[in-house]
């Protein structure tokens, strides 16, 4: 009788009682395999079978789980697949800044009940926001911003009780904020949350009072550019701990501000801005710790000026554009220690702009245009930064007086846009076309992105000081994690539309040329996960950016009661490789001892033995291949019962056994189904055999189990199709979403 390819292969694993030695778990193992086949582009060295012990790049393990993937900024490109469940002891996921990397976010993910870190940002995750994340009791770092996720912010959330930072700005949700409503849960049960990062998208409706109370510990609350309506709730006074609030951008927001702001006595930054906010402005008197307050464009009743203008001694910036208040500016606003931009266009200021002699050295734009101003003297003042007056009765026509031009007036050595200067002792280095000039003056090729700043505290872009403060503190704590950095470079800072501030960053080289791998990993990761904490003059930091088949692996499969599990996923992982490239593989027919194990990212493992079978031996075991021990002609190969005569005793002593054996067979069927949509994913299969492995009692296999000396001779073989007992095609647990063959 001629054998087929098959049949083959498998005498070939049964000669060989099957070893594969790995440092990695493998469930896990395989669950990565399954994640890499989801990608087009993966880290250079995820080559081999083992992750743990070949370290692969952004892998982290503790023993033989994977406790972190971290992959910021690798380019990496497709879908996020639903075999990440099979990484149980997972607690950092960060794949953030990979901008081809989309699609909907499996709800398997909401099976990882260790994961503390879920970074996702900058990337083009959409649909909707799985329900699922609420089962992650331990997430305490949630980042999914800047994607492309629409639908409502589900309220099974609200479960996260140790989340402290919350962000899901930048994306296309839509509804309202979800609260507790007696059964499910809401945004006012994260009492532990301090920062809750909701703008630009389009949610709508009124702002929930009930996330104002005084059990919440928010620092950061950012509702901007959104579509909510309503008043804001008279219990925002509550929030005690509040450092950063914005309201700004939501056009359909009214009522008038609730008069307990300023019980908020830490707010730093209070953005009102582009609302339709009616009743009296806002008495901010006694908030010390303020240093931006943005108001302009609301409805606001005619006021005088009010008094707390001179009260505030850490304000920078003041814009309170367009609402009717009326009198002179009071000289000492001139004089606050810290004040660098004042806009005051589109009022009703009048009388006499008098800065004074002892005007801030910070100031920088005076912005009266369109009042009443109707004399300005300088009172010994020198003060030559840019002031504009155009739209005031001072502004006469033909007036010559630079104040009034449309560009207002400005000093002539205003500095260009900050950009880190090049610290070098002669000509600077000629460098190849994709490389930089480092501030040192070396030729490197840099990490690059772009800073992003939500709620910077300063308007002043051409103050040095900041940018070196910051400059210098990411280096610091770049070298702190031992990070071969050289040098930090910013430059062309700018405010976009949005009142971010953004700026160039890159990150140079210590020592080589180009950052590893491993070096790009862990940089990305201290920016998206913001181990690295800017001044508080910058608040809130963000960054941006083979043709062979492959086939999910099983690895580390356990000595003695794991022998059948081990040979079975061979025979599966062959046939599977039979349906995809069915050219190859008849080449290799032959050769199946010699794979290396490091050859590719999914190569077959080398096989080492530790008991071999004769030939009679399995004539016997099949009774000679007889067609009484044929289940089915298939594609490929016959498939045969009545190899219970090789299994570990303890598999196969016991009905349990028995079963288990049916159910391997029938995993193994199942995975070689022609639609992918019918076949399980590598997760499932390393749950199915764990599983089985128990039941039939492999965790009390002892060292005598490894060889079988157990008789069969007297027992009639049991076909696995027969018997009255029913097969479990249970599906619970299983995964969502499906690895597809490529």
């Amino acid at each position: 009788m001629e054998l087929s390819p098959w049949l083959v292969f498998l005498l070939c694993v049964l000669m060989q009682s099957i070893v594969i030695s790995a440092d990695t778990d493998a469930g896990d193992a395989a669950g990565l395999s399954g994640i890499a086949d989801s990608w087009n582009k993966r880290p250079s060295n995820w080559k081999g079978i083992d992750p743990c012990g070949d370290k692969w790049t952004g892998v982290t393990c503790n023993g033989s789980r994977i406790i972190s993937i971290r992959l910021s900024s690798f380019g990496l490109s497709g879908t996020l697949s639903g075999d990440i469940q099979s990484l149980s002891e997972l607690q950092t996921l960060d794949l953030s800044y990979n901008t081809d990397l989309g699609g909907p976010v499996p709800t398997s993910i909401g099976k990882l009940s260790k994961l503390e870190n879920l970074i996702l940002v900058g990337c083009s995750f959409s649909g909707e926001i799985p329900k699922e994340l609420g089962q992650l009791s331990k997430l305490r770092f949630l980042s999914l911003n800047s994607n492309r996720f629409s639908g409502t912010i589900p309220a099974s959330l609200g479960s996260l009780s140790k989340l402290y930072w919350f962000d899901l700005a930048d994306n296309k949700l839509s509804g309202e904020l979800p609260v507790f409503d007696g059964i499910n849960p809401g945004l006012d049960n994260l009492t532990n949350t301090l920062h809750f990062h909701f703008g630009i998208n389009q949610l709508s409706g009124t702002i929930p009072s009930q996330i104002f109370n005084s059990n919440m510990k928010l620092i950061h609350l950012l509702l901007d550019n959104n579509n909510f309506s309503g008043s804001i709730p008279s219990t925002l006074g509550l929030l005690s701990p509040l450092e950063v609030l914005r309201f700004d951008n939501n056009h359909q927001l009214t009522g008038s501000v609730p008069s307990n702001i300023n019980n908020l006595t830490k707010l730093a930054e209070l953005h009102m801005e582009n609302n339709n906010l009616t009743g009296p402005l806002p008495d901010l008197t006694g908030m010390i710790a303020l240093s931006f307050v943005g108001m302009s464009n609301n409805s606001f009743n005619a006021s005088n000026v009010p008094a707390w203008f001179t009260t505030l001694p850490s304000l920078t910036s003041l814009y309170l554009e367009n609402l009717r208040v009326v009198g002179e500016l009071p000289q000492a606003l001139f004089s606050l220690p810290a004040i660098q931009t004042l806009r005051f266009r589109g009022n009703n200021l009048n009388g006499t702009l008098n800065i004074g002699a002892d005007f801030s050295t910070q100031l920088q734009l005076i912005d009266l245009r369109d009042n009443q101003i109707t004399q300005y003297t300088t009172g010994g003042s020198k003060y030559n930064n840019k002031l504009m007056l155009s739209g005031n009765p001072i502004c006469t026509p033909g007036s010559t007086d630079k104040y009034c031009a449309s560009g207002g007036q400005s000093n002539d050595g205003t500095p260009p846009p900050y950009s880190t200067p090049k610290m070098c002792a002669g000509l600077p280095p000629p460098c190849l076309p994709e490389q930089l000039l480092s501030p040192n003056c070396a030729c490197a090729v840099p990490y690059r992105g772009t800073l992003f700043f939500r709620s910077p505290s300063f308007s002043d872009l051409t103050n040095s000081s900041y940018y070196n403060e910051l400059e210098k503190g990411m280096k610091d704590k770049f070298v702190l994690y031992n990070l071969p950095v050289d040098s930090i470079s910013i430059h062309d800072p700018f405010v976009d539309v949005n009142n971010n501030l953004q700026m160039a960053l890159e990150v140079f080289p210590s020592g080589k040329v180009q950052f590893g791998e491993q070096d790009i990993s862990d940089i990305g990761f201290m920016l998206s996960n913001q181990t690295y904490k800017p001044s508080k003059a910058f608040e809130m930091l963000s960054t941006p950016k083979s043709k062979t088949n492959r086939m999910p692996l099983i690895i580390g499969v356990a000595v003695g009661g794991a022998v059948l599990a081990a040979i079975v996923l061979a025979l599966v992982i062959f046939i599977a490789r039979r349906k995809r490239t069915p050219n190859k593989n008849e080449e290799r027919s032959q050769s199946f001892v010699s794979w290396d194990m490091k050859s590719t990212s999914t190569s077959i493992p080398q096989l080492r033995g530790a008991r071999t079978f004769t030939f009679e031996e399995l004539k016997k075991i099949t009774n000679n291949f007889s067609e009484a021990n044929d289940i089915g002609n298939g594609g490929y190969g016959k498939d045969l019962y009545g190899l219970h005569e090789v299994l570990d005793p303890v598999l196969g002593a016991s009905p349990s056994g028995l079963a288990g054996l049916e159910q391997y067979v029938d995993l193994a069927l199942r995975c070689v189904e022609e639609a992918g949509a019918d076949r399980p994913s590598m997760g499932e299969v390393v749950g199915e055999i764990e599983r089985m492995l128990k039941m039939a009692g492999g965790a009390g296999v002892s060292g005598e189990s490894a060889s079988n000396s157990m008789s069969y001779a007297s027992r009639t073989p049991r076909h696995p199709y027969g018997g009255d007992s029913p097969f479990d095609y249970s599906t619970d647990g299983l995964p969502s979403a499906r690895v597809e063959p490529k």
